[in-house]
């Protein structure tokens, strides 16, 4: 069972796409977020990685969204989507599957769980009054049925998230590289380099969007300079952040 005071709020900023219609809430699973997004049939949607696991059903079918290391654009996807996000390194205990065997794909839950069960999750949440709400539900009735998430991921999530350079998180957990190593690669898909940068890249899009200069943003999200942050938005996100936030402004951004 996953104890509530194990998670910090959950993660909420990254997942929105363009061009959608895109709603989210705090999920009665801890850490976890619960949303509805419905594509721009005329425009491309933008999925930004974050560090999270997708547990999602569309168009009738059940899918598993892996952590991305670049953004997934979902052009030609049209129709409604719902998903349960998890917080970063929850979601492969809880799938039964390591994170890095998902890295940036899409895969249907029938090639990851029993297809008998998929079938009976299926029929449950395609006849429910709340699809949204039945997808929760078997989100957490997983949760309950596993072991809980191993503490020291929240930790180096923490750690990360805040900045501290790998080789101090590590020593933090008294954990050798290459043992952190492994263990991201299993839990968030990646090494903790990468996490890292990812982590970064919300920061900065979170300052952002809440009005901060982008020199300012730079600095404060943990970049050397705005010309650093210029070239790892776009690589991640493949846009500017002006693009990204819906700006007309010059220069590299």
């Amino acid at each position: 069972m996953w104890p509530v005071a194990q998670f910090p709020a959950p993660l909420t900023a990254s997942r929105r796409s363009l061009a959608c219609m895109y709603a989210e809430r705090a999920s009665r699973l801890p850490g976890a977020v619960v949303w509805t997004n419905t594509p721009d049939e005329h425009g491309a949607g933008r999925v930004l990685p974050d560090g999270c696991m997708d547990l999602l059903w569309h168009d009738g079918r059940l899918f598993v969204a892996g952590p991305d290391t670049r953004a997934y654009v979902t052009e030609g996807e049209s129709g409604s989507w719902a998903g349960v996000r998890f917080f970063p390194g929850t979601a492969p205990g809880l799938l039964g599957v390591p994170a890095h065997e998902l890295r940036d794909r899409r895969v249907e839950l029938a090639d990851l769980w029993p297809a008998f069960e998929v079938r009976r999750l299926h029929g449950r949440i395609e006849t429910s009054s709340d699809p949204v709400t039945a997808l929760e539900d078997v989100a957490l009735e997983r949760a309950a049925a596993v072991d809980a998430p191993d503490p020291v991921l929240r930790r180096v999530v923490t750690a990360l998230d805040s900045g501290r350079p790998v080789a101090a998180t590590a020593d933090e957990l008294g954990l050798g590289a290459r043992q952190l190593h492994r263990r991201s690669l299993n839990a968030f898909g990646y090494g903790p380099k990468t996490l890292a940068r990812i982590l970064r890249l919300q920061r900065a899009l979170a300052l952002a969007r809440g009005g901060t200069a982008f020199a300012d943003t730079a600095v404060r999200a943990g970049y050397a300079d705005q010309a650093h942050l210029a070239r790892d938005v776009r690589e991640l996100a493949g846009l500017t952040l002006g693009e990204l936030l819906g700006r007309r402004v010059g220069g590299a951004l």
